[in-house]
């Protein structure tokens, strides 16, 4: 009894530190995010108003237009990223480990460069003043079109440079994940008479399941906080287009100093998270 008391004590004792840090970093944000959002605040005044700031939320159209875009980014970009990198990584990880190498690299390189960059360079891009492509177009005199300007437009454009700048990060998960499976399975299914068609269906994307579910996971996560992009590229125009909920959240808290209604956005986006993450989660310790 006293030795398997002392095991246990020496076991919290060495996650004592990251259990500290998750409790302050983590935990205590998440509920003084949830007090915040039932007050009005002006500076250091507050003022208890229960659930009003959500009424106001869901009264105000551009928060309505903000979760729209944000679902549809959310569902865009985390199908897109799945299933391009399940092709590509089925399509290779079997290959020459230097031509593996070679493609991981060049898939990989956007998501080494900071985001800011890489909507920097988008902007020098597509700016329909003095961007390289309208450049272009005029030159050749071509129809010019404001991608970043158009409301019809400038979401696809800006789930297209998301997705291209995360899709290699899923592409080497994938490919360390297929490689993992044994050889011993695709020789049975080889003697079987399996082609390759039915070896990616019914042998790696059932064995890669949970790398499937970890990257639907991140990837929800990091396009409920798509922000930078945003802000570089469009500013959440035109009209509100490209307003997302953590724009939405960054313009109440630092621009109109609205900390109530902006920790108010930040519940509704954790309880989103959560909405869409635990389904997965389930479906992963599933017992089969």
């Amino acid at each position: 009894m006293k030795s398997s008391l002392k095991e246990n004590i020496t076991g919290y004792l060495f996650i004592a530190p990251q259990l500290l840090l998750f409790i302050v970093f983590i935990v205590y944000p998440i509920i003084e995010g949830i007090r915040l959002s039932l007050f009005r605040i002006n500076y250091q005044q507050e003022t208890f108003v229960g659930f009003e700031n959500y009424q106001r939320l869901f009264a105000d159209p551009v928060f309505l237009k903000s979760t729209v875009n944000t679902v549809i980014f959310v569902i865009c970009i985390v199908a897109l990223t799945v299933v391009f990198a399940l092709l590509v990584a089925s399509a290779i990880f079997d290959k020459n480990a230097k031509y593996v190498s070679f493609i991981r690299g060049s898939y990989y390189i956007p998501v080494m460069v900071s985001m800011v960059v890489m909507s920097m360079v988008w902007s020098f891009l597509l700016n329909p003043a003095n961007g390289l492509i309208p450049y272009a177009a005029r030159e050749l005199e071509m129809v010019s079109v404001n991608f970043l300007g158009d409301k019809s437009l400038v979401l696809p454009v800006i789930i297209f440079i998301t997705f291209a700048t995360n899709i290699g990060q899923a592409i080497i998960l994938y490919v360390a994940s297929m490689i993992g499976v044994p050889k011993d399975v695709f020789e049975a299914a080889e003697i079987d008479g399996a082609n390759r068609m039915t070896v990616i269906f019914k042998i790696l994307i059932p064995l890669v399941k949970p790398t499937t579910i970890y990257i639907i996971i991140m990837n929800i996560i990091a396009v409920l906080k798509i922000f930078v992009v945003i802000q570089l590229l469009t500013g959440g125009g035109p009209n509100n287009a490209s307003t997302t909920l953590m724009y939405y959240l960054y313009n109440n808290a630092f621009k109109y100093n609205q900390l109530g209604i902006a920790s108010a956005v930040g519940v509704i986006m954790f309880l989103i998270t959560l909405i869409l993450s635990i389904p997965q989660l389930r479906i992963m310790f599933k017992k089969e």
